[in-house]
């Protein structure tokens, strides 16, 4: 019988749906719905939305804080812990300086906790070596469009599917990662609007879509280039648009000249008449929008390819109104606000130059304390330099880059290098169980605080449940080390003070208070006195850097192309099911019958020459490593690709993936890498990662 219910967000992906969390009479947690009422999720909810309730079960919950000794955990106490926490920390710093240590924060963690790990790195341990996942996902995003408009998010709001023409999907499936807003598009071209999609696979969307544009991998900015080719030629661009908004039209023209669809029908496999159709359908429609996912950012060209797209909007003068602009889809529930919070090497909160003196100025005025001013590591910079012995002492939580970071085996001996890990989380992952500590920590569902979606409305979730056994917030487990190592930086006494403070020094959010968040059911940054019920659409009337830039970019290969030994080309893909490293969605009965753990698409061309058969089992091998799984024939990848999904432990693909990277962000090249696949005798069960190693 329900006794409560308790309105609060959704804690997967970036589209922020409002559910309502059920409790009975016992303050148990027995059910999720969705509010009816929500601007977004409009009374709807995915399957994962559905499982919440799994996913934050007491079940297999850490509950208290663990110590490894040899190879076993100790339950300890906090004060326990953090006393040789912070014995570990002060040793590593006397010894050797901020520079070898950092944090790394967590997108599925409210914007306090963000907000207070950045503060603490920069505060406390006067380092600026943090970061989060956005360095795998959408770091080109804040490059890219930081850059081009001078802002790096989302231009316009999820309610802007219903009020466009056309709508362009390039890579990316909302109706795998993003499904309610993968809803709003079907639902919004049945009601008229055109719908193009660009991916190399026949993605859901793509067999929906009125166009398929089934592109090679990692010729994004090739495609591009001859769409704008075709589209200044043919005088299709906004003029007046240009001259009154933008710079650079002439440069990039002449960057595009040569550029011609036939030119670029070996690189892209699209033909002429297929990219010329696309390019006067976008370019001649009243209203327009691009949305965008991994397909884009994730390869070595990720930053250009975000800046090609931004042209191509530009350009055309799909920008500033109702139904236009250039729009990320942020994969995780709070990876948008954890950006803004500056959990990145190079920026403070709002996205304040960290190397600008008066930045520095600013927050160390502010803070009454002295802050980081040499340049930080990224993540992936963090395990080079420990690689090297130049690093030693991580705090991470939230995130599980065993499973999700490029190359496995690189990041496992980075981690186990460590002089000092400290991984703080709801249930043991493959990352948490190299740790020398682990925290437990409260889920969203536990704490109070806010996500910002990626359409940058910021909303409040509510605190539902008491954390299970001694879990904390994540701000208040670094208030305690904080103190631990003799700083009052982070004396916080609730969540509403985190986020005050943050308010005061963002920019974006300095209009924006709890109560107002509660009264508004969230608000769009920014929000400020110029903006007081926040932004549904930027850049309606100007840029934050004056006139939009034009910037010309070339088409990159991908780096790793097929070859004799390696035949093969292995993206990556989200499944509608499941979410980010699994440790959440997997706890879920229902979803998890859904998909075997690990799978390998692969055209029924590539099979038959390999003489598989559905669910064959199956060894795949890169440069980098090993794994084996199954089987999946389809003709959802064209011959000569394969994918597989990266939500599983047993099966990761990130055994395969490629380090090289984004010279701009840092960005490793997911998206693209060479493989070898050979069947395993049909007896012969595929063999976990984990069973692997033993072997080894």
């Amino acid at each position: 019988m329900t006794a409560s219910i308790v309105k609060t967000i959704c804690p997967f992906c970036g589209v922020g749906c409002g559910i309502c969390l059920k409790l009975d009479e016992r303050q148990k947690l027995v059910g999720v719905e969705p509010q009816l009422s929500h601007p977004i999720s409009r009374g709807k909810l995915c399957d994962k939305g559905w499982s919440t309730a799994y996913a934050i079960d007491p079940e297999n919950r850490i509950t208290q804080p663990l110590k490894r000794i040899k190879d076993k955990f100790r339950p300890i106490s906090w004060d326990e812990a953090l006393l040789s926490i912070g014995d570990s920390l002060k040793a590593i710093l006397d010894e050797a300086g901020p520079e070898v240590v950092g944090v790394i924060s967590s997108a599925r963690a409210t914007n306090e906790d963000n907000y207070a790990a950045q503060k603490f790195a920069r505060a406390v341990l006067k380092t600026n070596n943090i970061d989060h996942c956005a360095r795998i996902c959408h770091s080109p995003t804040v490059a890219g469009l930081k850059q081009t408009l001078g802002s790096g998010a989302m231009t316009n709001s999820a309610s802007d599917i219903y009020k466009t023409d056309l709508i362009v999907v390039i890579g990316a499936d909302p109706t795998e990662n993003h499904s309610i807003l993968g809803g709003h598009i079907v639902d919004a071209q049945r009601k008229g609007a055109q719908l193009i999609v660009i991916d190399p696979r026949v993605t859901r969307l793509a067999k929906v879509a009125d166009i398929h544009v089934q592109l090679k991998p990692g010729s994004n900015i090739a495609l591009i280039n001859a769409m704008l080719h075709t589209i200044i030629a043919q005088q299709w661009h906004n003029q007046s648009f240009i001259d009154a908004r933008c710079e650079g039209f002439e440069a990039l023209t002449s960057n595009v000249e040569q550029v011609t669809p036939e030119s670029v029908e070996s690189i892209t496999g699209v033909s002429a008449e297929l990219v010329r159709q696309v390019a006067k359908a976008y370019s001649q429609a009243n209203s327009a929008m691009i949305m965008y996912g991994m397909g884009i950012t994730q390869f070595v060209s990720g930053t250009q390819n975000v800046i090609a797209l931004a042209n191509l909007a530009l350009v055309c003068g799909q920008m500033g109104r109702p139904g236009t602009g250039i729009n990320p889809l942020r994969g995780q529930n709070n990876v948008q606000g954890a950006c803004d919070m500056g959990c990145l090497p190079n920026v403070y909160p709002g996205y304040q130059d960290a190397t600008a003196p008066e930045v520095q100025s600013k927050f160390a005025k502010s803070w009454g304390e002295e802050v980081a001013s040499k340049p930080g590591l990224t993540s992936l910079g963090m395990t080079k330099a420990t690689l090297s012995g130049d690093f030693r002492g991580l705090i991470l939580f939230g995130e599980d880059p065993v499973v999700t970071d490029p190359d496995q085996n690189h990041v496992k001996a980075s981690l186990k290098a460590l002089d000092l890990l400290v991984v703080a989380e709801l249930t043991m992952t493959e990352t948490a169980k190299l740790a020398d500590f682990v925290l437990p920590a409260a889920s969203f569902a536990e704490k109070a605080g806010t996500f910002t979606n990626c359409e940058r409305r910021v909303q409040r979730i509510s605190q539902v449940l008491a954390p299970p056994g001694a879990a904390k917030s994540d701000w208040q487990w670094l208030k305690a080390l904080a103190e631990q190592l003799g700083s009052q930086q982070l004396s916080w006494e609730t969540s509403e003070q985190v986020f005050d403070e943050m308010a005061t020094l963002t920019p974006a959010y300095q209009g924006m208070t709890y109560a107002g968040l509660d009264r508004h059911q969230g608000l769009q940054w920014p929000c400020n006195q110029d903006a007081p019920m926040g932004t549904e659409i930027l850049h309606r009337d100007s840029f934050p850097i004056g006139k939009a830039k034009l910037l010309p970019v070339r088409y990159i290969d991908i780096d790793e192309p097929a070859d004799e030994q390696f035949p093969l080309v292995l993206t990556t893909n989200r499944l509608h099911f499941h979410y980010g490293c699994g440790s959440m969605t997997r706890k879920s009965p229902l979803l998890e019958r859904e998909t075997p753990a690990g799978v390998l698409f692969i055209n029924p061309h590539d099979a038959k020459a390999l003489q598989l058969q559905r669910y064959s089992p199956i060894g795949v091998r890169s440069r980098r490593g090993y794994l084996e799984t199954r089987a999946m024939i389809t003709d959802d990848v064209p011959p000569g690709l394969v994918s597989m999904p990266y939500h599983f432990k047993e099966a990761p693909s990130n055994q395969l993936t490629n380090t090289a990277q984004d010279p701009i962000t840092k960005m490793p090249e997911l998206k693209a890498c060479a493989v070898s696949v050979f069947p395993l005798p049909p007896n012969q069960a595929p063999k976990t990662v984990q069973q692997l190693w033993e072997e080894k």
